[in-house]
């Protein structure tokens, strides 16, 4: 019953969020509302973070976001093994378990998959279709699957800062944004 009322009020808020802004999404209120909900399911989260997953196991509450995480699409948490489906037949109540701490000030790309028993270490930046498990020092560049430690966090956000295609545009609509790209990367209109 509570959660038939929590998804009803959360409809009504997008509603009324996509009215007040026009056509585009009003995405902090979806943020706020994915991350009340997933408080709720057990998952610690800490402030200023920006979450575009519900995928966080079936053991949520194994799960611990430091502040200003941001986690893109298709992140997935999985905090048990399967594999002990394999000796089942001589333990059949076996599970295994574990945690899933993620540091402050950490991103987590596009498709990762985060292991049981991973700890990412702050200000680290995981690559996008990354499978990671274990411990990542803080200030790391991640990427692959497996998943590899390849550089320093910090020196690819000062590349990231320094490149002529990075632009101070969040606040710009989606028309001015796509002006602005299209004329950068020469994009004529069909």
């Amino acid at each position: 019953m509570r959660s038939d009322a929590w998804r009803l009020l959360a409809d009504r808020l997008r509603s009324v969020g996509r009215r007040l802004s026009g056509a585009r999404r009003d995405t902090r209120l979806e943020n706020e509302l994915r991350i009340a909900r997933l408080r709720r399911r057990g998952v610690r989260i800490g402030e200023g973070c920006i979450i575009h997953t519900d995928s966080f196991s079936t053991e949520p509450y194994l799960v611990e976001l430091g502040n200003h995480v941001g986690i893109a699409g298709g992140a997935v948490f999985v905090t048990h093994d399967g594999s002990v489906w394999l000796v089942r037949q001589s333990r059949p109540q076996v599970q295994h378990f574990g945690r899933i701490v993620v540091g402050d000030n950490c991103v987590i790309g596009q498709n990762s998959i985060l292991l049981p028993h991973t700890t990412i270490g702050a200000n680290s930046i995981i690559g996008a279709g990354s499978v990671v498990r274990g411990t990542i020092p803080e200030d790391s560049l991640v990427i692959g699957s497996p998943a590899r430690v390849v550089g320093r966090a910090s020196l690819a956000l000062s590349w990231l800062v320094r490149s002529p295609d990075t632009f101070d545009s969040l606040h710009l609509s989606d028309d001015d944004r796509r002006r602005l790209l299209e004329t950068h990367f020469e994009i004529r209109a069909e």
